[in-house]
């Protein structure tokens, strides 16, 4: 174990970093979920909805994963996204092998949670200026 001073000394950055909150007024990012409504910037919406860094689509007629179709995917793949993900509401639920080939067979990735783990995950990747799409039931 090093002497006192040496890990002290080791640490001396710390005194001189400092931290900014990197955000983006023009990226879509989720502010608050809880069952059935979604707070996305400063709107409010009560259904389900597509966003993505620019984009932002409600999808009123999605209730759960049973009710995903073709154009469902197809409004995701407009966003040009490397990464999708599919929140499914308070419980995981897993879509049609064929609908999540959709984007695997493209190279995208592909990844199914609940709306909130999906929320908390957009918004980090969202952060990194990654290119994500989430798909959220709400």
């Amino acid at each position: 174990m090093l002497g006192n001073a040496a890990s002290l000394s080791n640490f001396q950055y710390l005194k001189s970093m400092r931290f900014a909150v990197d955000s983006n007024p023009s990226v879509n990012l989720i502010r608050a979920y809880s069952a059935g409504t979604l707070t996305i910037n400063d709107t409010v919406l009560r259904s389900s909805v597509t966003v993505s860094a620019n984009r932002l689509l409600p999808m009123p007629a999605l209730h759960d994963a049973s009710d995903l179709r073709s154009e469902h995917a197809d409004a995701l793949l407009l966003t040009d996204p490397e990464i999708v993900l599919l929140g499914t509401g308070a419980r995981q639920v897993f879509p049609a092998s064929a609908w999540s080939a959709t984007f695997l067979s493209r190279s995208i990735g592909f990844e199914v949670m609940t709306t909130a783990a999906a929320c908390r995950t957009y918004n980090v990747l969202a952060h990194e200026r990654r290119r994500v799409t989430a798909l959220l039931i709400a």
